[in-house]
Formats: C-alpha cells, structure tokens, sequence
C-alpha cells in the first residue's frame, strides 16, 4: 500500500535516516519502535506527507486514504462532542444531500422512459451503494460505540468541546480518525491519553480493522496486543522484524548476538590480513600480493554491532530520610469544580515503605488526589503528612513545565542545592546528557528527553515519599524499564498514577481504583487487580465481589434488595438485547430487499417494467423509510443497553 524507497533525513550536520526502505502492506499491524530521538514522528509526518525526506521517494496509490493522529494538535471550539465527531462523516454527509437531491429531481419527473429519467434512477443507484458501502446506515451506530469506548459518556455528546480538557479532546480527535476508518491508520502515542479501560477497548478495535496500522508506542503490553510486525529505527536504518514486540526483543537480542560473533571472527581476518600485509609488502615477489591484499581489505564492508541502542539511562533515587510509620492520611476529601463533583468522603492512609498505584478512568480523580496530597489544590477534608516526611512530585506535564529558553544544564543548576551542584553533570551523564549535549535549549528536545530532563530535577534532592503521575509518557522502552528498576529499589513510599500495565506489573503491592467518586482498594500489583476484574464489552468493569460471612441483618436486608434490583436489570438486559438482535434482523432482511431492487432497477428492461406498476416508487421511499426507522430504534435500544449494562456493572 506504501512503499518507502531509500529515505534519508538530515537535520543540520546530523543524519537521522540513512536510505530506509520499507513497505506497508495491507493488513499489517507495525510497532515502530526506537529510542527517543531515533525518529519514530518524524517518519510518520514523511508517511501522511506532512513533511518529504532530502531524498528517496514514497510511491502511494491515489486512491489510498490515511489517518493521522499527531502527538500535539490544534483543536477548533464551537462545537458538540457529536458535531465534532460527525466531522469524520463529511464524505458519507455529501452524499447523503446529493441522493436527496436526485430523489427530489425523480419526485418531479413523469416521463418515466426517458434516457434522463434513466440516468437519474442510475445515478441514484451508484450513489446508494457507495453510500452503503462507506457504512452510511450505520453512522449513528459507529459513532456512539466508537465515543463510549474511548470513555465518553451518551450525556457527553450534546456537551461542548471545549468543556473538556486537553486529553479528553485528544480521544476525541482519535474518534474521529477511527469513524473515518482509512486505508492506513498513522498512530503517534494513541495510548498516552487513555485510561486502562480505554486501551483495552482500542486494543479489539484494531484487532477487528481491516486496513493497515503503523503505530508508535511505548505501551508493551499494547504493542504485544495489536502489532504483528516490529519495525525498529537505530543507527538511521530501519531494521523490520515480522513478530511482535516481545518476540522482536528476543529476535533482536539473537541479531545482536550473531553481530558480536561475526564481528569478532572479521576482526581476526582482518588481523590475520593485516600481519600477511606487513609480512610480504617489502619482499619484492610478494609485494603485487600484498598489495591485492590491501585493496580486498579497503574493499571490506566493516560490520557493525548496534550496540549504541544498549546505552541507557543509569540512575537510583538517594536513600529515603528515616520518617514515621505513617507517611500520609488523609480523612473525608472532597473535590469539586462549580457543580461538578469529582470526590466525595475519600479517606486514605500510607504506611512507610508502601508502593500504590491509582487506576482508574480519567476524569475519576486519580490526578486531583494527587494534586491535594501535594498541596496543589484546594479542597475540603483533611491531609496530613506524617513525621518528618519528605516529598517528592513528578506531575503528569512536568516536561511541558521546563523553561524553553533554558538549557538543560541551567535547568539542572538552577535546581540544585550546594551539596548536589558539583554532582550535575555526573547526574545528567546518567540520564544520557553528556558532553555539550548539556548546552541543548529545553525547546529543541523531543518528549522522551523533556521527560528525562524533569527526572532528573527530582533527583536532585533526598525524598521519603514520591508522588509520580504518568511518569512514562514519552520515555522509550528502555528508559521505562531503568525507571521501573529505580523505583522498586527505591526505599521510600511510592504514590503512582499510571495506565500502563506492563510498568506497573510487579512494581506495587496494591492497587486503588478510582469509581463513581472515591476509592477502592485492591491488594496485590495491576495484574491482581484486573483479575479480580471482568471487562465487559471491553468498556464496563465488572466487580466480582465475595460473599461475605456473618453478615449483619442490614447487610442482609440490603444484599436482598441489589439482588432484586440486579434480577430486574438482568430481566431489562434480556428483553433489550432481544430486541436490539430482532432488529437487526429486520434490518438486514430490508436492507437485503432493497439492493435486489436497486440491481433490477439497473437494468433497463425490469426498470421500465417496475415503473409502470401504480405506486411503485412511492412503496420504494417507504421501504428506505422503514429503513431508516428500524435503524434509529436499533440505535435507541442499544443505548439503552449501554446504560443497562453499566448500572448491572455496578453491583
């Protein structure tokens, strides 16, 4: 579908590509993966065609359609949360006024034979089938299950854009890429605006598309879910392995291996060569050998072993001061903006040396829970920190809140005390800024080293307590892996918002959920966590609560009563989904009828014949009313079920 042909990039006197080449084919689902700063965005601007390499070419059908979704966008106001994604429809909404338009012109015509006539019931037809074909009976239907599964709410869709926040309007934008459902989806960091729910959903999304995917992402356990080939950027080359992400770990590491080994085995011919050299170079009936024996050595393609994608962040946080047994408490915390309630009666209590996360939907409070615990915020309640407590913040835009016009050694400087500022520059050679990398502008480095830089300040100072919200935004694999690593030797107590399963697995030992305003807590890591979940419909989490022993007569009386409100809803559930798949049913059998009639229609003969019978036409607009009707109950009754579905969810 694209054909990437010897590519190559510069950047002033630095080399980013080095002629790559490579093909999108249809159906692939790639990982383009690499380390920050390896041009994983640049190349997918070159791909939509927001930007063209210094040379190479990309050959693309004309006809191919692609979706971009950037990491940074500029957003339009005046509009709902469902204008805004029927702007996905804007093809399918044109051709929808031009079959009213022919419909219209056939209404006024009675001179049914002739070849006017005959070519607006033609032009009629092509245009319902591309209409049907682009899914234009169903637009109503995608965008509500697309909009619920990114985690808006049916009470969202009549509200204004810009009543949400950046990252809310990010899902929106990528609702809007998917409702178009294009030949290539282009997919930069997708997942870093999404909650867990969300990304599980996305993950059966792109399982079920048919067109092609490349995406970037440092999601482990999304590559592993969606991605069944792995193109790797290192070294300005493009390296494609047909694997997933951690079968690519483990293909990598044997190519790596194999390098090691054929590079030692050159080496020595080299060596061997090179002595042979020196041995005959002086001899007179040896020197034309010699010399055949230099040209075979200049001649040589040196091999090379990546070994520069092995360098990596090298850091641990200082030991936590001593503090008292209870590091935090905090009693009945509640949170609101104007009507808006987004915390009520939360308690919570951390003992030292604890490491939680906090998961949830986003908009449940996991951020604002934060913010009040590092006193951010105001609100009401009470936090206490407990005896000599230290802490520590890494908020979820702390890259974005760096001083552009600074460099990355002021920055640091600025920062430091006088017991770490001889320490700076080791401590920025450990986050991989050494020699006059150190004097780059803060505005001229990509997210994954804004995000090291603002590791690096939290450094600079001893803490007992650490809260850190979305820490891995923008840092490649390997940068995850050391901070995880850092973070399970660090000895303090550790507070985590994060969405990503694969670096939370195995770094806390409980979890708290966010839900319907307060909190829940789980023992164990996030793996504990969503087995002692179900998804349903990959949207609802249901809970699937113990029964509990020697329960009081209250307990009792209100466990009888959610028994017969769930009895009742699984009896609502029922009957709606009867009626959701005996309209379907319907639906398919008239939408069935009326393509027969659109192919008799096509051909000229039955046509005439068709327009004589009395009230022919007027029956065939009914038939596309009907239509039209069964679609906009089957649409009512599934949202129904939504709803349903999420109140039974709750029990």
């Amino acid at each position: 579908m694209i054909s990437v042909n010897n590519i190559s990039v510069y950047f002033g006197g630095q080399e980013l590509f080095d002629q790559v080449s490579f093909m999108v084919n249809k159906g692939d689902r790639i990982g383009l993966v690499g380390k920050n700063g390896a041009g994983k965005s640049t190349l997918l601007r070159i791909l939509s065609g927001e930007q063209t390499p210094n040379t190479g070419s990309l050959a693309t059908p004309n006809k191919i359609t692609i979706g971009y979704l950037k990491q940074d966008l500029d957003f339009e106001d005046g509009r709902t949360i469902q204008e805004e994604a029927e702007q996905a429809f804007q093809k399918i909404k044109f051709l929808e006024q031009k079959i009213v338009d022919v419909n219209l012109q056939i209404s006024e015509r009675t001179d049914y034979e002739s070849q006017a006539y005959l070519d607006l019931i033609s032009s009629l037809n092509e245009l319902n089938e591309q209409f049907h074909l682009l899914g234009g009976y169903s637009i109503q239907t995608d965008l509500s299950q697309v909009l619920l599964g990114l985690g808006f709410q049916i009470s969202d869709f009549s509200r204004s854009t810009n009543e949400f926040s950046g990252g809310w309007r990010m899902r929106l934008e990528l609702a809007k890429i998917l409702l178009q459902k294009p030949d290539v989806l282009l997919l930069d960091e997708p997942t870093n605006h999404l909650d867990i729910e969300s990304i599980i959903w996305l993950e059966q999304w792109l399982k079920n598309y048919n067109g092609s995917v490349l995406l970037v992402s440092h999601d482990r356990a999304f590559l592993d879910a969606v991605t069944n080939r792995t193109i790797e950027l290192i070294l300005g080359k493009a390296n494609d392995y047909k694997a997933s992400y951690s079968k690519y770990v483990e293909l990598r590491k044997e190519r790596q291996e194999k390098q090691i080994q054929s590079k030692k085995n050159q080496d020595k011919q080299i060596k061997h060569t090179e002595l042979l050299i020196e041995k005959f170079r002086y001899k007179k009936n040896k020197a034309a050998f010699a010399q055949s024996l230099i040209k075979k050595l200049d001649k040589l393609e040196r091999i090379e072993v990546e070994q520069d994608d092995l360098s990596g962040m090298h850091f641990r946080f200082p030991p936590a001061p001593h503090s008292g047994k209870v590091t935090l408490r905090a009693k009945k915390i509640a949170k609101s903006y104007g009507d808006f309630e987004v915390l009520k009666h939360v308690d919570l209590e951390v003992e030292r040396g604890e490491k939680i996360a906090f998961v949830g939907k986003n908009g449940e409070g996991k951020t604002t829970l934060a913010k009040i615990i590092v006193d951010e915020l105001d609100f009401q309640g009470k936090v206490e920190l407990g005896h000599q407590v230290k802490l520590g913040y890494y908020a979820q835009n702390q890259s974005d809140l760096l001083d552009e016009s600074k460099t990355i050694l002021e920055i640091i400087e600025d920062s430091a005390d006088e017991q770490s500022r001889p320490r700076v520059r080791d401590m920025l050679g450990s986050f991989l800024f050494g020699g006059e990398a150190v004097e780059k502008k803060i505005k001229v480095l990509s997210g994954g080293e804004r995000a090291r830089v603002a590791l690096c300040k939290l450094l600079l100072e001893p803490v007992n307590l650490l809260v850190m919200d979305e820490p891995t935004n923008h840092l490649d694999m390997n940068s995850k892996d050391i901070l995880k690593s850092a973070l399970k030797r660090f000895d303090g107590t550790l507070i985590i918002v994060s969405h990503d399963r694969d670096f939370l697995q195995g770094l806390t030992e409980k979890v708290y959920e966010f839900k319907n305003k307060n909190i829940k807590e789980y023992l164990g890591d996030v793996n504990a966590f969503l087995e002692a979940k179900m998804v349903d419909n990959f949207k609802d989490f249901e809970l699937r609560k113990p029964a509990e022993k020697n329960a009081t007569e209250k307990e009792f009386s209100s466990n009888k009563q959610s028994y017969e409100e769930r009895k009742q809803l699984d009896k609502d559930i029922r009957k709606l989904s009867n009626k959701v798949t005996k309209l379907e049913r319907e639906v398919d059998a008239i939408d069935k009828e009326l393509k027969q009639l659109d192919a008799e229609l096509a051909n000229p003969e039955k046509f005439q014949e068709m327009s004589k019978k009395e009230g022919f036409f007027e029956e065939y607009q009914q038939k596309q009313q009907k239509l039209s009707d069964f679609m906009n109950n089957w649409e009512k009754y599934l949202e129904e079920l939504e709803i349903k579905k999420k109140l039974r969810s709750q029990f």
